[in-house]
């Protein structure tokens, strides 16, 4: 079984196991053949020709039978993928389950305790399975989307500034804004205190390019890049 990793920084995880995210963009490498046109990319990239295995298959050849490329996903339609999780992390959920007890039996001196990338698929509680998969271009995101990713709209308040002799109603301005579950309340609440990172912006597409360049690294909202769109639903 393969397993799929969200980021915790940005509390990814925990919004695919509240059901609040259920679709994630992957930025995989994808090599098209040299000279081909931008217009018959985005053609080969529309359309889907076949399905290997469930996996889904784009390939294609322009107008002169010149190879453009193959993609082929990582993923598969119907596929079940366990979600990455520390073993430390789960037995902080439920320290009671038998799951907990048998992680602190097996793993509390391991690696995969703390880091969720040496964790085996097989023994993690929760999966995904694959429901939709499709090739686009990376700022193609809809506002619909970004939602499906995990971004969430939230109410910033700007308090005015206000004479010391004036004793009027504190006065101020609220904005819409646009975050992550994991940051909302220090947006919204002045009196949380903040997370390291937290962040908002005026669109949910701000946003999700914010987060993805944290993910993906800096210049990738800007250098659009073909990605693959895995969409899911969350499956004990």
């Amino acid at each position: 079984m393969k397993k799929i990793m969200f980021k915790d920084r940005y509390g990814l995880t925990n919004a695919v196991l509240e059901k609040r995210k259920t679709m994630t963009r992957r930025v995989e490498r994808i090599d098209f053949y040299p000279g081909s046109t931008e217009e018959q990319i985005e053609k080969f990239c529309k359309r889907r020709v076949t399905d290997t295995k469930g996996r889904q298959v784009w390939e294609g050849f322009d107008n002169k039978g010149n190879w453009i490329a193959q993609l082929i996903s990582h993923y598969a339609i119907g596929e079940e993928v366990a979600v990455a999780q520390s073993y430390g992390s789960i037995v902080e959920q439920d320290p009671e389950n038998d799951y907990g007890n048998y992680y602190v039996k097996q793993f509390r001196y391991a690696p995969g305790w703390t880091n969720k990338m040496f964790v085996r698929a097989d023994l993690m509680p929760h999966r995904i399975r694959i429901t939709g998969i499709r090739v686009e271009r990376l700022q193609n995101i809809s506002d619909e989307d970004c939602a499906r990713e995990g971004i969430v709209p939230a109410v910033f308040r700007q308090w005015h500034k206000q004479a010391l002799t004036d004793f009027s109603p504190q006065k101020y301005t609220d904005h819409r804004v646009w975050t992550l579950e994991k940051f909302r309340d220090g947006i919204e609440n002045p009196w949380e205190g903040s997370e390291p990172g937290e962040y908002m912006a005026e669109t949910a597409q701000v946003a999700f390019a914010v987060l993805i360049n944290k993910i993906s690294g800096k210049g990738t909202w800007e250098r659009n890049p073909w990605v693959f769109v895995y969409e899911f639903e969350l499956v004990k």
